[in-house]
């Protein structure tokens, strides 16, 4: 006999969310590193439910793809038409027909909903022994939410739909945060009794607390402590709004467990990051998928890193990194690209306008600008000049190029792979090499320099560069010939002293 099953989490997400005007289903629009239902089930996973069913409907191939991804111990149930949140809850119950102790029942698209939160609410239902518990927050703005109606003693007599209510209940600022914690035996009987007899012709899950209620049967509130937990997404306006609050909630986490934050406004750090202790995040940063900032790591202005490594002391300036490792001490950017499986050793730079891809920097290892290094192995101190590019692609087939360890590569040079620079090696600038260059050996290609006189005047006549280089020659022109005329002047002036000068002058220069 199979074991019965103490708690079981329901999630509501078949709805199609229409105010979205997306192709996208709502609950799988992303909102700092997980999608909005993938938010509702990290806050559910400490219950440690023995089932997570969730209730899809619109779009339920992508919701289910998603699942299988992010939760696969989830159970996808199929709502073919979306006839009420109580008869979503009854559809899911039947996919856990042995189910027993507490069900709870969440929405799926409250992305700031927290795990303590959750807890609180079973904690509190399960203590005071209730049939069901409805989780409420106090709002300065109810419009468009269910209302708690509490009776004279200030218990729960009802929960009512805004579109239900009489203007006296519209003015109330309680409401139904949209996540129950129930005793599963008394929801199947609650759910067997329910009506289409309201505003939409939906059988409504929050009615099963007015019948419970009638029965004698024992219901409660719980009230969460920040409303802002309970606010859900309706549109896109209203998920950027969710956005920046849950934004403005994890870096208010991150500056308090000791990083340094310098402008929180413009830095989006996904709640999947890792940020160790005296980092610092400068502005316009955007952090996100599984990357992790070492400790004293300086990652900004101006950076995205998307799950990427930067370790510990290492400094990542104006640029952007996908799947890449950059070791401790190491230095990036400003305006480089690090392309998936870059891995930069300890104390390595990659500079200016460089773009690496598959490739490995040894520790020291440099390359400072202007530089494509694709498939590549770079030794330990190595160092590539400006303009050199790793040419690795043959049009079909990917080749590897490898710099042997303090190897020194000019400038402007094309490494064409498959092609090995070996250790200490040096290439001369401008050069193409597609040999091997051994061990402490130069590689040279360059052809012997030919200047052709006279090419731009008879090429390209009444160009600016024809006219700059008549300029040019006539300017030479002019200072040979000025320098002719004075060495004329001095040779006739050296000749009168000998013959005819002043008394004396011929004895000084026949001395």
């Amino acid at each position: 006999m199979p074991q019965p099953h103490l708690r079981t989490v329901v999630v509501l997400a078949a709805g199609e969310g229409k105010r979205m005007k997306s192709a996208l289903p709502k609950v799988l629009h992303p909102l700092l590193g997980r999608t909005l239902v993938g938010h509702v089930l990290a806050a559910a996973a400490p219950l440690r439910a023995d089932r997570t069913v969730v209730v899809v409907g619109h779009g339920a191939d992508q919701v289910r793809a998603h699942l299988a991804e992010v939760a696969p111990e989830a159970t996808p149930v199929l709502q073919a038409q979306q006839l009420g949140t109580g008869h979503a809850v009854r559809i899911a119950l039947e996919a856990v027909p042995d189910a027993t102790g507490t069900v709870v029942v969440i929405n799926g698209d409250v992305p700031l909903l927290r795990a303590e939160t959750v807890a609180a609410l079973v904690e509190a239902h399960e203590g005071a022994g209730a049939a069901a518990t409805v989780l409420a927050a106090e709002v300065p703005d109810p419009t468009g939410l269910g209302r708690i109606v509490r009776d004279a003693d200030g218990r729960l007599a009802q929960i009512v739909e805004e579109r239900d209510a009489t203007p006296e209940q519209r003015a109330l600022r309680e409401i139904n945060a949209g996540i129950y914690a129930f005793d599963v035996a008394r929801l199947r009987d609650g759910l067997g009794k329910l009506s289409t007899d309201n505003d939409q012709g939906e059988e409504y899950l929050t009615d099963v607390f007015g019948l419970l209620r009638d029965a004698g049967e024992p219901v409660a509130v719980h009230v969460a402590a920040d409303h802002v937990e309970t606010l859900g997404c309706n549109d896109r306006v209203e998920l950027a709004a969710l956005r920046g609050l849950l934004r403005d909630r994890v870096n208010a986490g991150w500056m308090r467990s000791g990083v340094s934050i310098l402008d929180p406004h413009t830095t989006w750090i996904d709640v999947t990051v890792t940020v160790e202790r005296d980092a610092v995040v400068d502005q316009n940063t955007q952090l996100r998928g599984a990357s992790v900032v070492g400790a004293g790591a300086v990652v900004g202005p101006d950076v995205t890193l998307i799950d990427t490594t930067v370790g510990a002391g290492a400094t990542v300036l104006r640029s952007h990194a996908v799947s890449a490792e950059v070791g401790a001490g190491a230095s990036v950017g400003p305006y480089a690209y690090l392309r998936p499986a870059a891995r930069l050793a300890e104390k390595s730079k990659v500079g200016t306008f460089v773009e690496v891809k598959n490739s490995e920097l040894g520790a020291g290892a440099k390359v400072p600008h202007l530089t494509y290094v694709g498939d590549a192995t770079i030794g330990a101190k190595a160092n590539i000049g400006a303009a050199t590019i790793f040419v690795n692609y043959d049009g079909v087939n990917k080749h590897r190029t490898v710099v042997g360890e303090g190897a020194f590569v000019g400038c402007d040079t094309s490494l064409i792979a498959p092609v090995e620079v070996g250790d200490g090696a040096y290439v001369a600038a401008g050069s193409a090499i597609a040999q091997d260059v051994p061990p402490g050996a130069l590689g040279v290609t360059r052809a012997p320099q030919r200047n052709i006189d006279g090419w731009v005047a008879r090429k390209r006549p009444g160009t600016v560069s024809a006219a700059a280089a008549e300029r040019a020659r006539q300017a030479a022109e002019d200072a040979s010939g000025g320098a002719a005329a004075a060495r004329e002047g001095e040779r006739i002036h050296e000749g009168g002293r000998s013959v005819g000068g002043p008394s004396g002058a011929g004895d000084t220069a026949t001395e």
